[in-house]
């Protein structure tokens, strides 16, 4: 944790309490806050909300409650790279960003593909569509690396103070960086078991679209949810639940603001593994806490050698330094790694972050209405 980052001690434990595992109940801060009192963490459920409240104003979380798994809700979204010459740097990333489907792009260290973004659409056609675009009004090639495997997609960032797992820290009052902090008060809630349906029926797409962005900041968010979208607050319980066992929602919290907690080193490193690797490469790598996403990704031939992307942050350069170290060394138990095999490109530069565009994927995906399965009570 940057010593520069202004949160008090409760503001840390707060942070580092609920990245996930925040109940899924009517009034669910009396819970947390108990659960916390029980870590040696003296708060009540209105001083938690405040908390909460206040970090979210200051910019220190980007939101509150259900994480959406774009994926599970329809269409599908893939990572473009590509070359922006120097002097048309400018007039290409303005072409680029003004497609609605581009959420995220950043400029990254390359010497060559230095421009790296996300399409979002409801069908796969639509990404050949948007990339012809791109290329035509730029004159640039796109690479496009679709997920072929996802092996994590964790992105936890804690900070320096109380929670650490059964009390224990690094030995400097910080947290062990073995991913250990945190509360887990998902076994609260209704009992409801997965389904295998894919689709969405119309009441699940309003939840969706609704807790997309964050839920309110209330002694009772899920019946105001509820309230809102015009359905009963058991259903909205039981649905936003399931869900999460489901993986259409990734987890239930508070979503920091990675930047604002002092992680501004953004390192995507990129491996060259043997195809025949992947699949037990992958889970090594997904198993150590600080990778926040890793993906099995295809190669460009005479571009772009790699076909494993593995996401760390770190606080400092050195501690950037030490998780890249950490990701080779587990490479290094399957096959002989080369300084030629991967590399580490920074980000220089947010060039747009507008999220993920989940209507027109969750509306492509959702059963007509009166199917019946899962239809909101009224």
């Amino acid at each position: 944790m940057s010593a520069d980052v202004d949160l008090t001690e409760l503001e840390r434990a707060v942070v580092n309490a609920y990245q996930g595992g925040f109940p899924v109940v009517e009034r669910p801060f009396e819970p947390a806050a108990a659960a916390m009192c029980e870590r040696g963490v003296d708060i009540d459920a209105t001083e938690l909300l405040e908390t909460i409240r206040d970090l979210d104003d200051r910019g220190v979380l980007s939101r509150f409650g259900p994480l959406v798994n774009a994926q599970q809700i329809g269409g599908q979204a893939t990572l473009v790279a590509m070359h922006a010459p120097e002097e048309r740097f400018e007039e290409i990333v303005e072409a680029v960003n003004g497609h609605r489907e581009v959420a995220h792009n950043y400029e990254r260290e390359h010497p060559y593909l230095n421009v790296w973004f996300v399409v979002s659409v409801a069908s796969a056609d639509r990404v050949a569509a948007v990339l012809e675009e791109i290329e035509a009004e730029t004159g640039q090639e796109t690479y496009n690396l679709p997920k072929r495997r996802e092996f994590r997609v964790e992105a936890k960032f804690y900070v320096d103070g109380p929670l650490s797992k059964a009390g224990e820290g690094d030995g400097n009052g910080r947290p062990k960086d073995d991913g250990s902090t945190g509360i887990d008060c998902s076994d609260l809630g209704p009992d409801v078991s997965p389904t295998t349906k894919s689709t969405l029926s119309p009441a699940e797409r309003d939840l969706v679209l609704e807790v997309q962005d964050g839920i309110p900041l209330t002694e009772t968010p899920y019946s105001d949810v509820a309230a809102t979208i015009g359905t009963e607050t058991d259903w909205v319980l039981e649905t936003v639940k399931r869900f999460d066992l489901e993986g259409k929602i990734r987890r239930v919290g508070v979503v920091p603001n990675h930047y604002a907690l002092g992680y501004t080193e953004n390192g995507m490193t990129v491996w060259n593994v043997p195809d025949e690797l992947v699949e037990e490469v992958g889970p090594a790598v997904a198993s150590l806490p600080f990778v926040t996403h890793c993906y099995e990704r295809p190669r460009h031939e005479g571009v772009w050698p790699y076909n494993f992307f593995a996401m760390t942050h770190g606080r400092t350069e050195a501690e950037s330094d030490r998780r890249i170290a950490a990701v080779r060394e587990a490479m290094t138990e399957y096959w002989d790694v080369t300084d030629e095999d991967w590399d580490s490109l920074f980000s220089t530069q947010i060039l747009k972050k507008t999220g993920i565009r989940l209507a027109e994927r969750a509306d492509a995906n959702t059963e007509s209405a009166g199917s019946g399965a899962n239809e909101r009570p009224r």
